[in-house]
C-alpha cells in the first residue's frame, strides 16, 4: 500500500514522536491531521511541518469522550490513526505511589486508546490502520516504573484484541526505547539527561539513542504493510537485550 494521498490522524503530533510521524507521512505524500491539547503548540507545529494545505490541526484532550467524539466529527473519513499520547507518566516507588498520578497515566495511555478506538472505528476506511505507542518499560521496567510498565503491557494486549475486533482494519503498536523527545525535559528522569543518554547509548547494540524520525519510519511501515496486524514492533535499538 502506498499512503500517498491518504489522510493520517496523528494524536500527539505537535512534538516528539508524533511530530516525527507527521513529517514522515508528509514526505510520503499523505495528508496529515495533527491533534494535541495546546492550540499554540499545534499552530507552531503546523508552521514547522510546512505542508501547506496537506496539514490541518485539531485541539482535543483525548482522555475526554466528548472531545474525542468532536475530534472525529471534524476530521471526517480517514485512513490511518497514529497515537502518541503520554503526557502523564508516573515514575514513583510503589510504597509512595500517588493515586491521582496513577489515574492520569492510565487515562493518558489506556483510556485515551479506548476512546480513540471507539470513535475512529466508525470512520476509518476499511484498508486503514491504527497504531499505538507503548514503550520499553513493558519489558524492561525500572524500579520506579511499575505503573508505566503495566499500562504499556496493557496496550500490547489491547492491540491483540482490537486487531481481531476491528478486522480488516489493522491494529499495531510501536514499542519505543529511549527516544530523544521533549517529554524528557518534563519527566522525573530529566535530571542528568545528557549523562543518562550517553550511558544508554554505550549499552545499546544500535550505539545511539533513538530519534523521532526512527518512529516515523516504523509508523509508515505499519501503515503501508497490509499483512502486518496484531503486532508489537520494538523500535528500541536493542534495549530489550541489555
Amino acid at each position: 500500500m502506498d499512503i500517498s494521498g491518504n489522510t493520517i490522524i496523528v494524536v500527539g503530533g505537535s512534538s516528539g514522536m508524533g511530530f516525527g510521524v507527521a513529517q514522515a507521512a508528509l514526505a510520503k505524500g499523505a495528508k496529515v491531521v495533527i491533534v494535541g491539547r495546546s492550540p499554540e503548540r499545534l499552530a507552531q507545529a503546523t508552521e514547522d511541518l510546512a505542508g501547506g494545505e496537506r496539514v490541518k490541526s485539531i485541539s482535543a484532550d483525548v482522555t475526554r469522550e466528548d472531545e474525542v467524539r468532536h475530534l472525529f466529527e471534524v476530521a471526517g473519513s480517514f485512513d490511518h490513526l497514529f497515537v502518541s499520547a503520554a503526557s502523564h507518566l508516573a515514575y514513583q516507588p510503589i510504597r509512595d505511589f500517588d493515586l491521582e498520578a496513577a489515574r492520569k497515566t492510565i487515562d493518558a495511555k489506556l483510556i485515551a486508546a479506548l476512546l480513540l478506538s471507539k470513535y475512529a472505528s466508525r470512520q476509518i476506511n476499511g484498508h486503514g490502520s491504527i497504531t499505538f505507542t507503548a514503550g520499553i518499560a513493558a519489558e524492561r521496567p525500572m524500579a520506579t516504573a511499575a505503573l508505566v510498565a503495566a499500562v504499556n503491557g496493557g496496550l500490547f494486549s489491547f492491540t491483540y484484541a482490537l486487531a481481531i475486533g476491528l478486522a480488516p482494519v489493522r491494529v499495531n503498536t510501536i514499542s519505543p526505547g529511549w527516544i530523544d523527545t521533549p517529554i524528557w525535559e518534563t519527566s522525573a528522569l530529566a535530571a542528568n539527561k545528557s549523562a543518562r543518554f550517553e550511558q544508554m547509548a554505550q549499552r545499546l547494540p544500535a550505539g545511539r539513542i533513538g530519534r523521532p524520525s526512527d518512529i516515523g519510519h516504523a509508523a509508515i511501515f505499519l501503515m503501508e504493510n497490509e499483512f502486518t496486524t496484531a503486532t508489537v514492533l520494538p523500535v528500541d535499538g536493542g534495549h530489550r537485550l541489555v
